[in-house]
């Protein structure tokens, strides 16, 4: 499983890069993806929508199942992913390269404080 160490961990499995400027990209997790099988559909916020942190922002289709995405933070989507409406496979095939959803401009940066580190999410999927 691929859990790269600078990225932060929500415990329903979406990652958040750091982006500077009280942004952040967010994705699901190289875990999460593996889990839910091939990604057939993502649907995703506009530009513009306010998040609230642990709240759903929008979901991912997969053969198997329909999973709701969460906020790990709170803020407003200032860039999503349009690529993903074509390409939805990107998610499985680069969760966290060509596979992001969407960027979000922090209202609350302490939300990243309640995020998991690599080590601790590994540690977290490793008791499923």
């Amino acid at each position: 499983m691929n859990l790269p160490k600078e990225l932060r961990y929500s415990d329903e499995h979406e990652w958040v890069k750091e982006e500077g400027d009280n942004k952040v990209r967010i994705g699901i997790t190289d875990f999460a993806q593996d889990e839910l099988g091939d990604i057939v559909f993502v649907e995703l916020p506009e530009e513009g929508d306010e998040l609230e942190v642990d709240s759903p922002f929008g979901s991912v289709e997969s053969v198997k199942t329909v999973s709701e995405l969460y906020a790990p933070v709170s803020g407003k989507v200032v860039e999503v992913n349009e690529d993903l409406e074509d390409s939805p496979e990107n998610v499985n095939e680069a969760p966290y390269d060509s596979g992001w959803m969407i960027v979000v401009e922090m209202s609350q940066p302490s939300d990243l404080e309640k995020l998991m580190d690599a080590d601790k999410y590994q540690a977290m999927v490793s008791e499923d």
